[in-house]
């Protein structure tokens, strides 16, 4: 949900505004005179929108995309498996030494 609200009243009340859209993951749009002059989100949608300018971090999804469209991917619970089986044979291994 994207409210919108002037300055004027964020103004005596940011903190109550700044909790409602980290606790609701809600946006807020802060007009002066009924113009847009900024917006405000949860950090952690923040980070991510950041995360995503980035190049490299394009690059490796786009890389995902192909992988994935030309049947390399596999399921995530298949790589969970062979994740947690490698580290039963390590810890095995550690043991037995």
């Amino acid at each position: 949900m994207v409210q919108r609200l002037p300055l004027t009243q964020v103004r005596n009340s940011l903190g109550a505004v700044v909790k409602q859209v980290h606790l609701n993951k809600e946006y807020v749009i802060l007009e002066k005179d009924g113009i847009p002059l900024v917006g405000v989100m949860d950090i952690d949608e923040f980070e991510d929108y950041l995360e995503l300018r980035d190049p490299k971090a394009r690059a490796d999804i786009a890389k995902s995309r192909q992988e994935f469209s030309t049947g390399k991917s596999r399921p995530a619970e298949e790589f969970l498996k062979e994740l947690r089986t490698r580290a039963a044979r390590k810890i095995a291994r550690r043991r037995g030494a």
